[in-house]
C-alpha cells in the first residue's frame, strides 16, 4: 500500500523508465543496461535518494518490467513502481495520477532514466527556482554551428545563441503539471513535460544544466561503457575521532552496538561512517564532511550518518565514478569490534550498493596508550578507491 503524502511539505521525483531502447540496439531495455558497473536506472535512483530534499521516489516502468526493475535496484526499496503507457506522455501521466491518488505533492521532478548521472547541484538549483516559479528546466548552450538541412544538403545556418539544449530532471508545481497532463491532447507531439506545461499556459524558467546529464540513446553512447573507467583511479583518505560519553548511543558503521557508553557528536556520531564519508569525498576533491553537513546546521542534529555516506557516494556517481573498494580500521579498547564486524561490513556494502568483498573492516587498539587507550574515545581511519 502506498502511504498518503503531505503535499505541503514534500518534493517527489518521477523517473520515467518505461522505454524499450530500440535506438540503442541492445539486448536489454537500456534503463537496465550496465553503465559504470551498475544498471543505468540505479544511478539516478541512488542520486535522488541521497539528496536530503527529496521525500518520495516513483519509477514508471513498462508492463512486465517490474521484476527486472526490482532486481536492478535491490536491496533498495524506498520507491514505488507505476506501470507506464504507450507514449512517454502517457507514462508520465500514469505516474502523476498515482501520486495524486496517494495524496499529491507540493513539487515534482520528472526525470528520464536515460540520463543516469544526476548532479546534486542541479537538483538544488531546480528546487530553489521553484520558490519563485511554477516550472523550471536545466538547459545548456549550443556550442556547435547549427544548420537547417533539406534533402541532405545545407539549407542555412541557424543562430545558435537562440538555441539551448534541454535536459532532465524538470521541476514543476505538482498540481499544475498534473492538470496540464490531464488536459493534454494525447495525439499531439511533446517530447518533454516543459512543452506540455507551457501549452497549458504556464511559464517555464531555466537553470544551468550540466554536461554530466548526458542522455544515453544510440549504440555509440553505450560503446563507452567498457572503457569509460580506464582514465583515472583515485584514492581518498578519511580520519575521525569522537568522545565516548555516558547516556549516548553507540553507532559504528551504521550498526547500533550495546555498550555502557556511546559516541558524542552533532549527528549520531558514527565515527566509522564519518571517516568513510571523508574518504569518499576525497576521491573527487569535494572537501570534507563539515563542508556538506556543517555541525552548526540544526537539521543534522541526531541524523543517521548513513545519509552522509549516501550523499558522498551519489556525488561520485554523478561524476560517472564507480566505487571499487573501501578499507576501514576502528581504533579502540572497547567495545570489541570482531563480534560486530560482519554486520558492519554488510551494512556498509548495502549503503554503497557494492559487494561484501569490496568492504574491509579491521580493528586495533593502541595498547592502552593515548585517549583511545584510556577508553575516552574511538578513532577510525578509512581509504576509498574509485575509478573516474
Amino acid at each position: 500500500m502506498i502511504a498518503a503524502s503531505n503535499p505541503s511539505e514534500e518534493n517527489h521525483v518521477l523517473i520515467v523508465a518505461a522505454g524499450v531502447g530500440a535506438r540503442a540496439g541492445l539486448d536489454l531495455p537500456k534503463q537496465f543496461e550496465l553503465i559504470s558497473g551498475k544498471p543505468m536506472l540505479r544511478h539516478s535512483v541512488e542520486s535522488f535518494l541521497a539528496h536530503s530534499a527529496i521525500d518520495h521516489l516513483w519509477i514508471v516502468v513498462a508492463a512486465g518490467q517490474e521484476e527486472q526493475a526490482n532486481r536492478a535496484l535491490a536491496p533498495i526499496s524506498a520507491y514505488n513502481l507505476v506501470i507506464g503507457g504507450a507514449t512517454r506522455q502517457q507514462s508520465v501521466f500514469n505516474g502523476l495520477a498515482a501520486i495524486q491518488q496517494a495524496g499529491g505533492a507540493k513539487n515534482i521532478l520528472v526525470h528520464d532514466a536515460a540520463r543516469p548521472f544526476v548532479p546534486a547541484p542541479v537538483i538544488d538549483h531546480l528546487l530553489t527556482k521553484l520558490k519563485s516559479a511554477s516550472g523550471a528546466i536545466p538547459v545548456l548552450p549550443s556550442v556547435d554551428t547549427m544548420i537547417k538541412q533539406v534533402d541532405n544538403q545545407l539549407d542555412q545556418a541557424v543562430d545558435r545563441n537562440s538555441l539551448w539544449r534541454v535536459q532532465t530532471p524538470q521541476a514543476f508545481d505538482f498540481q499544475k503539471l498534473f492538470s496540464a497532463h490531464n488536459r493534454f491532447v494525447s495525439d499531439k507531439n511533446a517530447s518533454d513535460d516543459a512543452q506540455i506545461f507551457k501549452a497549458d499556459g504556464h511559464g517555464v524558467a531555466t537553470v544551468d544544466g550540466d554536461e554530466t546529464l548526458k542522455k544515453y540513446t544510440l549504440p555509440s553512447d553505450f560503446a563507452e561503457k567498457g572503457t569509460q573507467h580506464m582514465g583515472q583511479t583515485r584514492t581518498g583518505m578519511g580520519y575521525d575521532v569522537h568522545q565516548l560519553a555516558a547516556g549516548e548511543d553507540l553507532w559504528l558503521g551504521g550498526i547500533k552496538i550495546d555498550h555502557d557508553k556511546g559516541l558524542a557528536g552533532h549527528s549520531d556520531a558514527d565515527v566509522l561512517l564519518h571517516a568513510l564519508t571523508d574518504a569518499l569525498l576525497g576521491t573527487i576533491g569535494a572537501g570534507d564532511i563539515g563542508d556538506h553537513f556543517p555541525p552548526s546546521d540544526p537539521q543534522w542534529r541526531g541524523v543517521a550518518s548513513t545519509r552522509f555516506v549516501q550523499h558522498a557516494a551519489a556525488l561520485i556517481a554523478a561524476k560517472g565514478g564507480m566505487i571499487h573498494n573501501v578499507d576501514m580500521t576502528v581504533i579502540c579498547e572497547a567495545p570489541k569490534i570482531k563480534p560486530h564486524r560482519d554486520a558492519i561490513q554488510s551494512k556498509i556494502a548495502e549503503i554503497l550498493s557494492v559487494e561484501i568483498d569490496q568492504v574491509s573492516i579491521k580493528a586495533t587498539t593502541t595498547e592502552r596508550l593515548g585517549f583511545t587507550g584510556r577508553k575516552e574515545g574511538i578513532a577510525a581511519q578509512a581509504i576509498a578507491t574509485i575509478s573516474l
